[in-house]
């Protein structure tokens, strides 16, 4: 069973500008099944995943599936320095039903298909981490196997857990590893913000077996930015386009205490910022995700507005380019 919830226009709501100085004052509400063929030509759509049913499999503490509405209600008070070309459109939510994860996975696959068909940059809002097996197969649909595509994974964890004993939070990019093997298509993953403390040995042997590269906790900080920035580029080099998928428990709890797996061993945002920058200034990011926001365990909204604050960034430093 799968379910599609319509956008709600009351959740973008905040101070009034009466020109569009902010980001509820610029966001459109259309439904997935509405008509949008004449939006202008920079598009971006946001789109929900309310699911924690990965993470619940996981054995982590499940709440993630309020996150896309906490995210959208604090994105919505930001301000908006978009140019007129720009359209940013809220498409709604993709729910997880009866805790049928998989069925709102593949569902989330042919709303990016849709989305990325229309030629409208997907940002999705989980959610579990378990969004991204979703998230990838829409993208690779849409691309098909002329095209390579890099995953970019802001983490502290590399998700590659067996899904032997079925499929969750920790399991997506295995999943996407197999989907390769089977497909005889490469696979090109990179990992930032790996922590030892948040992977045992059979993660990290796994990892090497399927040539992960990963930049780890203790290494992915502004000191060492130089060194981030040039491994990034080494990687973009490899493939023609990228999909981004950040993680909100790779930051630090200082920063990101509203998530399922919080440490006060994470990366901060400064780091984070630097590397996206350097993502998009590639000119190949193709679609975004966050994921693993929990609303329920947050502190003043710091983690929704963290959240938010990366979409900010995102939209506009696109709208830059």
């Amino acid at each position: 069973m799968k379910s599609y919830l319509p956008p709600i226009a009351k959740l973008w709501t905040g101070r009034n500008s009466g020109h569009g100085h902010y980001m509820h004052e610029r966001v459109e509400c259309i439904p997935l099944d509405g008509e949008f063929s004449d939006l202008r030509n920079n598009a971006c759509g946001i789109l929900g995943y309310c699911c924690d049913e990965g993470v619940r499999r996981n054995y982590g503490r499940p709440g993630a599936a309020e996150a896309p509405d906490t995210i959208r209600k604090q994105l919505a008070k930001m301000p908006s320095h978009l140019p007129q070309s720009t359209s940013l459109i809220d498409f709604g939510s993709v729910e997880c039903l009866n805790g049928n994860m998989e069925a709102a996975q593949s569902f989330l696959g042919e709303k990016v298909f849709t989305l990325l068909n229309s030629n409208i940059f997907p940002i999705i809002l989980g959610g579990g981490h378990d969004i991204a097996y979703g998230h990838h197969q829409g993208i690779i649909n849409y691309l098909g196997k002329a095209k390579t595509l890099g995953i970019i994974n802001f983490d502290a964890h590399f998700d590659l857990r067996s899904n032997a004993s079925g499929n969750n939070s920790g399991t997506p990019f295995f999943q996407i590893a197999e989907d390769a093997i089977a497909n005889k298509t490469p696979m090109n993953y990179m990992c930032l913000g790996i922590r030892d403390n948040a992977n045992d040995r059979a993660l990290f042997a796994k990892a090497k077996d399927l040539e992960v590269a990963f930049i780890k906790a203790e290494q992915f900080n502004m000191h060492n930015v130089d060194q981030v920035k040039s491994e990034l580029k080494e990687f973009i080099e490899k493939v023609d386009y990228l999909y981004l998928t950040i993680d909100m428990d790779g930051f630090s709890s200082a920063y990101a205490p509203g998530v399922s797996a919080a440490s006060p061993m994470g990366f901060a945002p400064d780091i984070a910022l630097e590397a996206i920058k350097t993502i998009i200034q590639a000119r190949k990011l193709i679609s975004m995700d966050i994921a693993e926001m929990n609303p329920a365990y947050d502190i003043d909204n710091q983690t929704a507005i963290l959240a938010a604050s990366l979409i900010h960034f995102v939209l506009h430093e696109i709208a830059l380019l």
